[in-house]
């Protein structure tokens, strides 16, 4: 109990007094080595020394540069382009072309914000000019964004994968069947909503266009299907690992972003300075994550939860909704991967203890962030949104455009709790 108190209260009162979230993290494993295991700091130095020597962990920063270059890159309009003539006649338009997009964008980039921003800068100012209402837009865009974490190559699964030692292989596979699902649940959602409130898109113009059109059209797609296999298909093949992969991601994109897009030398050297900023403020976070997690490891404390669980008849599905109400609380003060680094020390522990398959358990986690990733106050792609509409949409508007998503994506969890094989059936194949 009273390492329990010393564990929150250090936490509450670092965090509460505005420490940076790496530095409450790491000061309360310290913290709780020195008084609760005879001094033994010097372990949580060497598992921060052992992560950052993993070779596994080099593709994270790897990825992050990708998702980098796309946004410079300008290719989000060619693929825009290209996928459009396919929803001219559907209600919904437009607005499921935002949803294919991103879930495109998703199979390179890894990361929702970029996503959200890559799609985002294309998709809205062609739809508004068009006349789609504005909420709607922002709606599709910063919900179907979270895709970007789900379908691999998955920034969340990258970390979770190297941290856990879980096969990252077999958590890109576990990503495909929830990430197509989620896709087409965002699609129904625009379905349902568009043929309940005709105001939300213009009148449609014109007939649709003949098959032919629409495949030639999707051919502008082939520099993407080119990444993609670049990336992803280089893995599942076996010809290379996470890190290699990603490298090959890097150079195909830089010679995409140069050819077809418009990548140029300041682009890169921009890519190349947020890759630097976003991976530093992270770092900081995943070291005080470490620190507490061999802490907490050492101490024991998953199998105390473990047992209190049982000593209360508690069953696993039950800790499961705890677990899902403590992420819409914890998802409203941090953004998702910081939510991911602060819980993942007790969560994979028990959870794996009481019988869940631990890719299933990433895939579900990744989803709880992705949840995270448009809940207000910190919700990460409605701040990418109003900055991508220039303002003219504000936090408030936004945050209530992405209610029916952020529902979905409960939904979303909910199948993939009741039906894991929907996780698991694409890597017990691939074995």
């Amino acid at each position: 109990m009273i390492v329990w108190s010393v564990l929150f209260g250090t936490l509450a009162a670092t965090v509460g007094g505005g420490a940076a979230l790496g530095g409450a993290l790491g000061l309360t494993g310290f913290i709780i080595l020195y008084f609760f295991n005879r001094g033994t700091t010097e372990m949580a130095v060497m598992a921060v020394y052992n992560l950052y020597s993993s070779f596994t962990l080099s593709s994270f920063v790897v990825f992050i540069l990708l998702g980098e270059l796309m946004m410079q890159s300008g290719l989000s309009r060619r693929a825009f382009g290209a996928v459009a003539p396919a929803f001219h006649r559907i209600p919904g338009g437009l607005l499921h072309t935002n949803v294919v997009v991103c879930a495109i964008f998703g199979a390179v980039s890894g990361s929702s914000a970029s996503v959200a921003a890559t799609v985002g800068t294309a998709a809205f100012p062609e739809l508004a000019r068009r006349g789609y209402r504005t909420d709607a837009i922002v709606g599709s865009l910063a919900g179907a964004g979270t895709l970007g974490i789900l379908i691999p190559p998955s920034l969340t699964l990258v970390l979770y994968g190297a941290w856990q030692e879980v096969s990252i292989g077999q958590l890109f596979l576990a990503g495909i069947l929830p990430g197509i699902m989620m896709m087409l649940l965002f699609m129904a959602l625009v379905l349902v909503q568009c043929l309940y409130d005709r105001t939300i898109t213009p009148a449609v113009d014109g007939p649709a266009p003949p098959l032919p059109e629409i495949l030639r059209s999707a051919l502008g797609l082939w520099p993407l299907v080119l990444l993609v296999g670049a990336v992803l298909g280089t893995i599942y093949l076996g010809f290379a690992t996470p890190t290699e992969a990603a490298g090959l991601g890097v150079l195909t994109a830089v010679i995409l972003g140069v050819t077809v897009g418009d990548l140029t030398w300041r682009g890169c050297v921009i890519a190349l300075w947020n890759t630097i900023v976003n991976f530093g403020a992270l770092k900081l976070v995943l070291i005080g994550a470490v620190i507490l997690g061999q802490a907490i490891s050492i101490l024991g404390l998953p199998r105390h939860i473990t047992e209190l669980a049982l000593a209360y008849n508690l069953g696993k599905y039950e800790l499961l909704l705890f677990v899902v109400l403590m992420y819409f609380v914890l998802g409203c003060i941090f953004d998702g991967l910081s939510l991911m680094l602060l819980t993942l020390p007790f969560v994979f522990p028990v959870f794996t203890k009481l019988g869940f398959d631990p890719i299933w358990l990433g895939i579900f986690m990744t989803m709880m962030i992705e949840i995270g990733a448009i809940t207000p106050p910190v919700g990460v792609n409605l701040f990418v949104l109003s900055a991508v509409t220039g303002q003219r949409e504000s936090l408030g508007a936004i945050a209530r455009a992405t209610v029916p998503y952020w529902i979905v994506l409960l939904i979303g969890v909910a199948i993939i709790t009741l039906v894991p094989d929907i996780v698991l059936l694409i890597p017990r194949s691939m074995r």
